[in-house]
């Protein structure tokens, strides 16, 4: 497991609204226990216990106020033939529950934990290996072999996961400024920098002055614009490959040509120029009030920005972008920890092999269309409608709080990708719609980090604290306060101080893992 990125893995609710596909409302049964054979006796016998439903325990965090009704969980345990019991446990003890129970030996068959927590008993032989497993499900054999591999300790697989969006990154502007100036959606490179700079110097929004720029950044080389931008240059993801070696992204000159983008913009002011102290509120606030034109970030950020702008502006209007190409195509760096909730099964639990396929065949058929869209919607005419394909939530969220929310977050595995059937949302505002088109579109043109399985020690010891050296010669060559030769110190005393180590450790663990 690559415990670089992979910290603590914390229920989410699954948000990646999509747009089409519908759900498929074939019965979902569980596969009947062996028939003992013999006698009418026996067949009874054999019946009965054919019927007898699989007793499962799970523990699981609870983000809201009151413990959700058993509406949803008599439905699962109808359609699956289980007994379960849920232990409910607010999220903010949730840590604590969980190892007290791990102490007592008291764990149930499912929890939700985090992988660096328990990896030490992983590999100490504590917890079921599941991967081997997974090719005998159909349905759990649709998960995503990229978060797979993040998720593995050892090279082996002990968890299975509910999603989040792979890739959200994109441009969020103001259409109404962009059609004014006659400009079209940024198609690459170019065309996004004669957006910026046309926001800059010709006047976008109409009022004779001169009090407005491109671009708003923050002081966040990851989730700001820089890595983003870097993606649409080809920069590898973290780490890239190259001359038969793992190398980190800085050292391509992809990267480089990504600073010295930067570097233009800031030297033309075509970017807030205090961008390496902002804070995101601030960020946003420049494009809300008005000050610039473009945000580079999550797309999820479009419909909050929207209606924030809009407010001060009823005449504002905001599109989005993803497909930005640079000398290599269409490139977005992809989030190495796609999964959100991870579920793991302690041995001291599931006593069998035998058990384990059943808890693992429980969830198989919890990602069947009928009770993916169960676990995320809730029931038909209750708690959403199906709208031109879509699901379209009712507007009472302490219903769907009390009912439904709860088993989506904590219960639920796989998500939108993996699932493609399943219902996605419907979403009234046609931007956020768009925004969620195109972070499905993502998935097609990902850049991956090829050290996301793979084990450095010298990283974990000190791969945070090396890496703050090159971010701040990152951002000194931008404020043109050193040159290439400068930076190119930065990386000696990078390789120089443990960063051959990790260099070598990565490259060895790949060539292993071949």
């Amino acid at each position: 497991m690559n415990r670089k990125r992979l910290a603590v893995l914390v229920p989410t609710s699954v948000a990646l609204a999509l747009i089409v596909g519908c759900g498929n409302n074939e019965e979902t049964t569980s596969s009947p226990s062996p028939a003992a054979s013999g006698s009418a006796s026996g067949t009874k016998e054999a019946s009965a216990e054919a019927a007898k439903p699989t007793k499962i325990t799970i523990m699981a965090g609870l983000n809201s106020a009151e413990v959700p009704t058993d509406k949803i969980e008599k439905l699962i345990e109808e359609k699956t033939n289980t007994e379960l019991e849920i232990q409910w446990v607010p999220a903010t003890i949730y840590n604590d529950k969980v190892n007290a129970a791990f102490a007592t030996d008291a764990l149930p068959m499912v929890f939700t934990g985090d992988l660096n927590k328990f990896s030490e008993a992983i590999v100490d032989g504590q917890f079921w290996e599941i991967g081997p497993y997974l090719s005998e499900y159909e349905n759990l054999s649709h998960l995503s072999q990229s978060v797979i591999d993040v998720m593995k300790v050892d090279g082996k697989l002990y968890s299975l996961y509910s999603e989040r969006p792979f890739a959200r990154q994109g441009l969020t502007y103001r259409k109404d400024w962009a059609d004014k100036l006659g400009l079209s959606a940024p198609t690459n490179l170019d065309e996004f920098y004669e957006m910026l700079n046309q926001f800059k110097n010709n006047d976008p929004d109409g009022n004779g002055k001169n009090d407005t720029i491109g671009l708003t950044d923050r002081s966040d080389l990851i989730f700001g614009a820089f890595k983003t931008v870097a993606s649409w240059h080809g920069t590898p993801n973290y780490w890239g490959e190259k001359d038969g070696k793992l190398l980190p992204e800085f050292m391509f000159p992809e990267y480089m040509e990504t600073m010295k983008f930067f570097q233009k913009l800031h030297r033309e002011g075509l970017i807030n120029q205090d961008f390496p102290v902002t804070s995101k509120e601030d960020q946003r606030a420049l494009f809300i009030n008005g000050t610039a034109g473009a945000y580079v970030g999550s797309l999820q950020d479009a419909a909050g920005l929207k209606t924030e702008v809009t407010k001060s502006n009823p005449n504002a209007v905001l599109d989005v972008q993803n497909r930005i190409e640079g000398p290599k195509g269409p490139g977005v760096w992809e989030l190495t920890q796609g999964g959100g909730t991870v579920y793991l099964f302690p041995k001291s639990a599931i006593k069998s092999e035998e058990q384990l396929k059943e808890v693992l065949g429980f969830y198989d058929r919890l990602m069947s269309p009928e009770l993916a869209n169960l676990l995320q919607w809730g029931v038909e005419g209750e708690h959403y409608t199906v709208v031109d394909g879509l699901a379209k939530a009712v507007d009472d969220k302490k219903l769907l709080d009390r009912e439904v929310s709860p088993y989506r977050t904590s219960i639920a595995v796989g998500g939108d990708i993996s699932i493609p059937e399943r219902l996605r949302e419907k979403v009234e505002d046609p931007l956020a719609q768009k925004a969620n088109e195109l972070i499905l579109d993502n998935v097609n043109f990902m850049i991956s980090d090829p050290t996301a399985p793979l084990e450095s020690k010298t990283f974990v010891e000190m791969g945070p604290r090396l890496q703050q050296s090159i971010n701040d010669a990152t951002y000194q060559f931008i404020l043109g306060e050193i040159d290439e030769a400068g930076f190119q110190k930065a990386v000696d005393k990078w390789l120089a101080d443990g960063g051959q180590k990790i260099i070598d450790e990565y490259t060895a663990a790949q060539a292993a893992s071949q």
